[in-house]
């Protein structure tokens, strides 16, 4: 049956006669390491250059979802998994409405899409995203530096002519001031203030369906949010208020929250803070229950009095082990964070309730004698395991908890 020759049809088959001919390509693509280490392969995306932190990410699916993620701005991915752009891209895994990463790095070419939901090529997509990526790398090499080093500073490039002025890259590298004393999230958080949709949690069957039930009314803080963070609270009949990151503790009580969840965002916490804390420690005082996960994990800590830190070897990946202090097992949890809390000089008022099992940091707290509480991982499993999900639910309890209090 003859099939319409559709825009995106058209860009599917250009992507696919490009992608044949990658192996004929000479270095069409170069990451330029603040060091001065290079790594040669063939430029994919769009064409250009981009300067970040290079990390890598050890989950083995959801890429579109990790590029998507506003987490990621400042930052190069580097993919640990190979086979990465073999179920294509679609319309609905987006986590944000504009892609904040600075580029991405894979090891080998990517495949033509074998997916039914997908709707453009990864190389298309990238293009369409403005993010600059190469391919052919050895990706366990620089997998093993970053493990040695820590995240370094990198500039990929991408050129179709093959030309690169090294020493130029190199020294854009060395001049970029890195995630340290950077605040990324008033560059990704909402301009203006919103209410979520409605829609739920992706489901085979149904897709994204909407949610008109709102039991309890949540005001989450976009420092980077996640749009599949929004979607479980309609799994749970939130309805949600995404206000931006400096928004007054004035404004946000004005809308009358049953809580107040403090989402995930790039960049170095001690620099958000500057702004945050005092907003924070305003909503404290009002014993509203406060759930924060990623960044706003790392904010309510300063907000409650501890510090943070850049870690050597940052946690991304949908494969960590954390244990679970307080019922004593062990959740496997998606992660994306470079900055951690530190254990020194932590307020005796807060318990820490979840610890990695890679490194010992600390990956949940809350206060002992106010509903308020934080993990450092993602417990919206988007990409990864469903294991922390509960998280929500002990947020909608202690909701349900607070709104009874106030009924007597």
């Amino acid at each position: 049956m003859y099939e319409p020759l559709t825009h995106e049809l058209y860009l599917n088959k250009k992507a696919k006669k490009t992608n044949s001919k990658i192996k004929s390509q000479i270095n069409t693509g170069v990451l330029v390491l603040e060091n001065k280490k290079v790594f040669k392969g063939i430029g994919i995306g769009y064409q250009g250059e981009a300067t970040g932190e290079v990390c890598f990410n050890t989950s083995l699916t959801g890429y579109q979802e990790i590029i998507s993620d506003p987490s990621y701005a400042g930052q190069i991915i580097n993919f640990t998994f190979p086979h990465i752009g073999n179920v294509g891209t679609n319309k609905e895994d987006h986590e944000a409405d504009k892609i904040w990463a600075k580029g991405v790095i894979l090891n080998s070419e990517i495949t033509d899409p074998s997916n039914y939901r997908s709707f453009l090529h990864l190389d298309i997509w990238l293009k369409k995203n403005k993010i600059v990526g190469i391919t052919g790398l050895d990706t366990r090499s620089l997998t093993n530096f970053i493990r040695d080093n820590g995240a370094p500073k990198g500039t990929v490039a991408f050129s179709k002519n093959g030309k690169f002025n090294i020493s130029k890259l190199a020294n854009t590298t060395i001049k970029w001031s890195g995630l340290k004393n950077l605040d990324l999230a008033k560059t990704v958080t909402t301009q203006k203030n919103y209410i979520w949709k409605g829609y739920k949690t992706w489901k085979k069957e149904t897709g994204f369906k909407k949610n008109k039930k709102n039991t309890f009314h949540v005001v989450a803080i976009d420092y980077g949010i996640k749009k599949n963070i929004l979607r479980y609270f309609s799994d749970f009949n939130c309805k949600v208020s995404v206000v931006s990151c400096n928004t007054t503790a004035e404004k946000i009580l004005a809308l009358k929250p049953n809580g107040i969840f403090l989402s995930n965002g790039p960049g170095d916490p001690a620099a958000t803070g500057k702004y945050a804390i005092g907003i924070l420690r305003d909503l404290i005082t009002k014993n509203l229950p406060v759930f924060g996960i990623c960044l706003g994990h790392q904010l309510l800590a300063l907000a409650l009095g501890g510090k943070t830190k850049k870690m050597k070897l940052g946690h991304r990946g949908a494969n960590h082990p954390v244990k679970n202090l307080v019922q004593d097992n062990v959740e496997i949890t998606s992660q994306n964070h470079g900055f951690e809390v530190m254990r020194e000089n932590l307020p005796k008022n807060i318990e820490i309730t979840h610890k990695s099992l890679f490194d010992n940091s600390i990956e949940g707290i809350r206060l002992k004698n106010k509903p308020v509480f934080s993990v450092q991982y993602h417990p919206e499993s988007n990409p990864g395991p469903q294991d922390s999900v509960y998280l929500f639910k002990e947020f909608i309890n202690s909701m349900k908890k607070n709104a009874q209090k106030k009924r007597y």
